[in-house]
């Protein structure tokens, strides 16, 4: 194997973390909760539970601070920690799950677009978000990570817990299962 990787910011915290920097914690919290919010509420489709999860993420991390090492980037350690915790939620309350959309109100534009143009846009981002909620729970994570937390292959394959190669397998079904879902958009 070659060099150990650089140490990133966020895995430097955690390790003053570790040894009782308690200020270094909430760095860490201030620096993600927002984006891990935003991926667990599109993984559970429940702002709610989104929010409880996001607690629970923090609460492990903090938790296994003492055992912390840094093995990969810590972003990706935290995202493996939020795709357990989501998938868990998802197995123990699938029955109960509300159909709710994917971050409501997000649209911000700086000129008002006409009112026909506002509900074609809210239907193709509903039909998005169905779509990319109709894909199985390791796709949708795989999806999710790629495509709104910039993840790379490498960071997704530590955070799901299996190889690059599967990611690529994950990715390539779900991007088919989406254009095929979806094709009927890209025709106007």
């Amino acid at each position: 194997m070659g060099a150990a990787p650089a140490i990133d910011f966020d895995a430097e915290l955690m390790l003053r973390v570790r040894e009782g920097d308690e200020s270094c914690f909430q760095a860490l919290l201030d620096r993600h909760r927002n984006s891990l919010v935003h991926f667990l509420y599109r993984m559970v489709q429940d702002s709610g539970a989104a929010e409880d999860l996001a607690q629970d993420v923090f609460l492990k991390i903090y938790r296994s601070r003492t055992n912390y090492e840094v093995t990969a980037r810590f972003t990706t350690w935290m995202f493996r920690i939020a795709t357990h915790t989501a998938l868990n939620w998802l197995r123990d309350e699938k029955h109960n799950r509300r159909q709710a959309s994917l971050e409501p109100d997000q649209q911000v534009e700086d000129r008002q677009p006409s009112t026909e143009a506002r509900l074609v846009q809210n239907v193709r981002v509903a039909e998005i978000r169905d779509a990319i909620r109709s894909l199985p729970e390791k796709q949708r994570a795989a999806v999710l990570m790629h495509k709104y937390q910039g993840m790379d292959y490498a960071q997704i394959a530590g955070a799901l817990e299996c190889s690059e190669s599967a990611v690529k397998s994950l990715l390539f079904r779900a991007y088919e299962s989406l254009r095929a879902r979806l094709a009927h958009l890209g025709t106007r």
